[in-house]
């Protein structure tokens, strides 16, 4: 289940010429490859880029009509081998994934890919993410195209300027026989706009057409002595191909007069942050009319020499606003000025930070600084000389306010599996333990502390190669259900199986590719009309040769989890051990049950719903739960009593009746405080009755009670 549904959005994929599309950036990129006759797409799901494999899911049936294949791919490199049906055939081919850890994934697939070149139309789609906090690392995608000579397109973050990329990403594969790679950043994913429409284009040849009339041609197949022509290939043909096609259909924009004495050289996807630094300091309207001259590189590999240098013609000075390191872009057009011999100074990194996201203030305060050095005279009276108080120099927090950690969701079925953990850990002592990318990851902050590395999608397993030698201890690696598909089933659990490795493998099974959006996988327990799911974990790892394997379906169950965990870690069994703890993700079975529970209720049908809490009275503060817990919904609450000092734990309205809380209370000996209530809506007759005897007897006793209190009268 997809962390959202597009099924009436990408309706508006049918439109024609004569229309106008309106949207987000995901759905216009949906439909620029239907405009521009795109005969297969595919991909692998992951921030920012996660909802464009969602619209395509969703699209199928209109994907189907035109003639388009759709594959949603194990993993980005297997996505990026689909494109070898555009190196033999004339057939457009598309993939998406995020970069850069999938670009990283997708590498090896890509360098062939790239050697051999291509026939028909290839884009790589990426959804660039540096600085935007969902990737686990800062990297940019910017070195492999560069190390493979693959073409990288950056357009500005507006409906128009993506869907043109789109197509003239195709155009300018097909010129130079080259993959493009096109960026898109998390605002231009989700950035809404318009653009006027045009028809759908079925793919001139389709995929059935192809096989056919297979085809076959050995000078494009990756094997010596071909491989060393792809070489010179890249540098002869194809470069001054792309150069060329780059120069004659303007890809690059130059924006603002034609002399001035500095300029700016951007990044397309850094248009918007610099429009709106100029206009900010008076130089620039809300429309983009500049008086600082800007070189956009919607291409920013490769760099067309003669536009760059013509566009320096004049200028004393020109910035350079390049995201992340190194500073590729700086590098190669330094190299450029220091050829032709031109009298320009370049700024870059310095001016602009060298690492870090460039957000709309950092853009501010680097556009200023340049044009202060090099053209005061540009500034309006108002930013000369201002007539007003100085800004207050907002106060650094990080000190004052305590940081917030990425951690799990209410409810979140994996909490118990690490507090699990955490009792063995009491009992056993500490365990080398690696963990993997995916939701487990937040198991490495607190409350639990758990694990130490984390080495890729799918890695868990293999991470810990190198301490599968026999020594007191087992180690413990974990990976989620979506990891294992992608990347672990060989990578961590075969190769831990071919080296008779000793280690605990804990699967996290929560039914999706949870941390990417929720997207079904194979052992998704979901009936996916177009994919086939329900395929056991635990017959594919009998299958690999894993002969001691426990699958646990209720991970809540805090008590047999670590029974199971402390077996694994104790038995006598050689080889790998693999616990597969099964429990569907609480978002996702919330998105799903959430509605049919609120349209009951609205029908008035009974519904009974389990919440709960911890009894005041019984709970001695010393929050045990939630270290062992760390569920959001288990808070703090301070007493009217005077003789009571320390708070007591409370579960706020947040919860949402998973029982978590009491197993971990129950399974460690904790203080038995915890209850469970069953809030009942439009109960029947005979509840409603009970309930009012129920209320009458405790009040009742409540007033028996309050009769035998002493009092004082005031004075």
């Amino acid at each position: 289940m997809a962390e959202r549904s597009f099924k009436r959005e990408v309706q508006q994929l049918r439109i024609g010429a004569g229309e106008v599309f309106r949207g987000e950036g995901i759905l216009a990129i949906t439909k620029a490859l239907l405009e521009n006759g795109v005969g297969y797409v595919g991909g692998y799901q992951g921030a920012p880029i996660s909802h464009l494999m969602d619209v395509l899911a969703d699209a199928e049936d209109i994907l189907q009509e035109l003639g388009v294949r759709f594959e949603s791919n194990a993993s980005e490199a297997a996505a990026t081998a689909m494109l070898a049906a555009s190196v033999h055939y004339p057939i457009r081919g598309a993939v998406t994934f995020k970069g850069p850890v999938g670009v990283n994934v997708a590498s090896d697939a890509l360098a062939n890919l790239a050697s051999g070149g291509v026939t028909g139309g290839a884009l790589i789609i990426v959804g660039e993410d540096y600085g935007e906090g969902s990737s686990i690392m800062q990297e940019r995608s910017h070195a492999f195209a560069m190390k493979s000579s693959v073409w990288l397109l950056d357009p500005r973050p507006n409906l128009p300027s993506i869907v043109d990329a789109v197509r003239l990403g195709f155009e300018l594969s097909e010129a130079s026989n080259t993959p493009v790679m096109m960026l898109v950043r998390i605002r231009a994913c989700h950035v809404h706009g318009s653009f006027d429409a045009r028809d759908n284009v079925p793919p001139a040849l389709s995929v059935q057409d192809a096989l056919s009339e297979p085809r076959r041609d050995t000078s494009r197949i990756v094997l010596p002595p071909y491989s060393y022509q792809h070489e010179q290939e890249k540098i002869s043909k194809r470069l001054p191909a792309a150069l060329k096609y780059i120069r004659e259909n303007g890809l690059n924009e130059v924006f603002g007069p034609a002399e001035a004495k500095v300029g700016i050289v951007l990044q397309g996807g850094m248009y918007n942050g610099v429009i709106r630094a100029l206009q900010r300091l008076g130089l620039s309207d809300i429309y983009g009319e500049t008086t600082v001259p800007l070189y956009v590189l919607n291409v920013s590999w490769p760099i067309v020499e003669d536009e760059f240098l013509d566009f320096c013609q004049g200028k004393d000075a020109v910035l350079v606003v390049e995201e992340g390191t190194p500073a590729f872009i700086e590098m190669a057009l330094r190299s450029l000025l220091h050829k032709a011999g031109a009298p320009v100074r370049l700024a870059g990194k310095g001016t602009v930070p060298e690492a870090g996201e460039l957000t709309g203030r950092i853009l501010l305060d680097a556009v200023a600084a340049f044009l202060r050095a090099f053209a005061p005279d540009l500034f309006p009276p108002e930013i000369r000389a201002p007539n007003q108080a100085p800004e207050i120099e907002i106060p650094d927090l990080t000190d004052v306010v305590p940081p917030r950690p990425p951690s799990f969701c209410t409810g979140c079925p994996e909490r118990p599996i690490f507090a699990a953990m955490k009792l063995v850990e009491q009992e056993r002592g500490a365990h080398q333990i690696a963990c993997d990318i995916g939701c487990h990851l937040f198991s490495i902050m607190p409350p639990f502390g758990i694990g130490g590395t984390t080495m890729g999608y799918g890695l868990g397993g293999a991470s810990n190669g190198a301490f599968d030698g026999g020594g007191k201890k087992r180690t413990i690696s974990i990976i989620g259900d979506g990891g294992f598909w992608h990347n672990g089933l060989n990578s961590s659990i075969g190769n831990a199986v071919f080296n008779k490795s000793d280690g605990v493998t804990i699967i996290v099974d929560n039914y999706y590719s949870a941390a990417t959006g929720g997207q079904d996988n194979p052992s998704s327990r979901a009936n996916n009309a177009t994919k086939s799911t329900n395929h056991p974990i635990k017959k594919a790892l009998e299958g690999i040769g894993v002969d001691w394997v426990r699958q646990i379906d209720r991970t809540y169950d805090v008590a047999k989890m670590r029974d199971t965990l402390t077996e694994a870690l104790t038995t006598s069994h050689k080889g790998p051990k693999v616990i597969v703890a099964s429990s569907e993700c609480m978002l996702n079975l919330q998105r799903r049950e959430r509605p049919l529970m609120q349209q009951a209720i609205k029908e008035g049908r009974r519904v009974e719903k389990p919440k709960f809490g911890v009894d005041e009275d019984i709970c001695t503060g010393d929050h045990a739960c939630m270290r062992l817990s760390g569920c959001p919904s288990l808070t703090l609450k301070t007493l009217d009593d005077p003789l009571r000092d320390d708070p007591v734990a409370h579960v706020d309205q947040s919860c949402v009746g998973c029982g978590n809380c009491g197993e971990v209370a129950d399974a460690a000996v904790l203080c038995p405080s915890f209850y469970r209530a069953d809030l009942i809506h439009n109960p029947t007759v005979v509840e409603r009755w009970v309930a009012g005897l129920r209320r009458q007897l405790i009040g009742w006793l409540q007033q028996r009670r309050d009769g035998k209190r002493l009092t004082w009268g005031s004075a």
